[in-house]
């Protein structure tokens, strides 16, 4: 079992690089930055964690300057987006992003990809909540052509250029892995088809029917020819306890990602000792 953090990366709290160094000296795997570009002061669009949003939500950092920050400061642990909203980015300057972060940071950046719940903020972006889905697929195929191509080119519905050149290319190899927010109808499919892995969430608890569906995805990867082992299950915002650690290890998940509420630096802190207390 691998151990992550999530947390949001503010101005009020601890900051990237000192959060990436206080992270890995307590000798968690990782450390994940979530994304929101901005929040519309007309909201109507349901938050699944109740009726306020959290301040956070209004104050986060970009995700892969916070990623960068925190890479310089550390040496081991990976750094990750938890998550990007890959529909509010144009394909060409994320790819390019996305390969820059993994250059500094030496090989340890990790990807993780969603569409978003906040339909308000997705369509400020240009972008048709409805089709969101059609979109992200193929902005993450558009980057993996650009990631792994010397000269690429993609043609589709939504994402359409000519043959181009762009540097740099990740460290890892064919690019850093890819992990696949969401737990809707249609999710797996996308995991399947051009992800390395899937990030359901907790909502308070392990989800009872975890087990099944990590299950159901490995079936379902092993008949579409992937090698169903070599996906990554990674539960966020899993609950502090050991309980929750067993239950999601049982399911069949390979790495836990705790949720730290970004305060003042010293409850912090607090928080990642408590949670260190939990690897084993």
């Amino acid at each position: 079992m691998k151990y992550g953090i999530n947390i949001f990366a503010t101005e009020y709290t601890a900051q990237p690089d000192e959060l990436g160094r206080q992270v890995e000296a307590r000798g968690f795997e990782s450390l994940w930055f979530p994304e929101h570009t901005h929040i519309p002061a007309a909201r109507l669009a349901p938050w699944a964690g109740g009726p306020v949003l959290p301040r956070e939500y209004y104050y986060s950092y970009d995700p892969f300057v916070a990623c960068t920050a925190a890479a310089v400061a550390t040496s081991e642990i990976k750094i990750g987006t938890g998550i990007c909203l890959v529909i509010q980015h144009h394909p060409i300057s994320m790819a390019k992003a996305v390969a820059t972060v993994d250059r500094i940071s030496n090989g340890r950046f990790l990807f993780g990809i969603g569409g978003g719940w906040n339909w308000e903020e997705v369509q400020h972006h240009g972008t048709h909540f409805k089709t969101r889905w059609r979109l992200l697929r193929e902005r993450v195929l558009a980057m993996k052509e650009l990631w792994t191509e010397e000269e690429a080119e993609y043609h589709g519905e939504f994402v359409d250029f000519e043959a181009s050149i762009m540097n740099p290319k990740p460290v890892q190899k064919p690019h850093p892995p890819i992990y696949m927010g969401g737990d809707g109808p249609t999710t797996f499919d996308r995991v399947i088809e051009f992800c390395d892995g899937w990030f359901p969430i907790a909502r308070g608890s392990v989800p009872p029917s975890l087990a099944g569906k990590v299950t159901d995805l490995r079936r379902r990867a092993e008949a579409a020819g992937r090698d169903p082992d070599a996906l990554s299950i990674s539960l966020f915002n899993c609950p502090a306890t050991r309980e929750a650690v067993d239950e999601a290890q049982r399911a069949g998940v390979d790495r836990v990602i705790f949720g730290v509420t970004p305060e003042e630096p010293a409850k912090v802190w607090q928080a990642l000792d408590e949670r260190a207390k939990l690897m084993g």
